[in-house]
């Protein structure tokens, strides 16, 4: 198997390739500016994001070393939902997600020796109402400030998640499957 090396500095992607079995990867993220991409369709704005994060990082690797990345972005009412900025756009974000179902979204790009493969995943996450209280308290744990749509499924906001329909790793930040998929398109067996 090549040197994988993770364009990513999300702790989550980390922590569900090491759940997977992978051990022995390297964490090298990307140093520029996520491009914009609102103006797309999130499908198509999620890879564009995930090929100028891995094509920044695989410009300075060795032939031969797996280069993966990833983006993820929630989709509510027509706009992406990034990462708040304030505690003000967290509870913003959360208020408009409230009782309500929202898309997540996820690019995958892998490069090889001068070929990518990219692939997209997306899941429907269904929210139960919620109190402006209960956001508030949300909020201050700091918890949603680093995630796409201000919340986490896999820590405290898991509370607010009435039904998933889809790849529940998606929405934690990496769709496993999508990735082994790619990667065996590739002729590389990750997991």
């Amino acid at each position: 198997m090549p040197n994988l090396i993770l364009a990513s500095n999300s702790p989550r992607r980390k922590m569900l390739l090491e759940q997977a079995g992978l051990t022995n990867f390297t964490v090298r993220p990307a140093q520029g500016p996520e491009p914009l991409a609102a103006d797309l369709p999130p499908d198509e704005a999620v890879i564009q994001i995930a090929l100028a994060k891995g094509q920044e990082v695989a410009a300075t690797v060795a032939r031969g070393d797996l280069v993966l990345s990833a983006d993820t972005e929630v989709y509510f009412d027509g706009a992406l939902l990034g990462k708040p900025e304030t505690e003000a756009d967290a509870i913003a974000m959360l208020s408009r997600l409230s009782g309500a179902k929202h898309t997540v979204y996820t690019g995958v790009a892998l490069f090889l020796d001068g070929k990518i493969h990219t692939g997209v995943e997306a899941t429907d996450v269904f929210f139960r109402p919620l109190s402006r209280e209960e956001i508030e308290t949300y909020v201050k744990t700091g918890e949603p400030m680093d995630k796409a749509g201000a919340y986490g499924l896999q820590g405290l906001a898991s509370k607010f998640i009435r039904r998933i329909e889809g790849d529940v790793y998606n929405v934690i930040g990496l769709p496993l499957c999508r990735v082994a998929e790619l990667a065996k398109e590739m002729g590389v067996q990750l997991f």
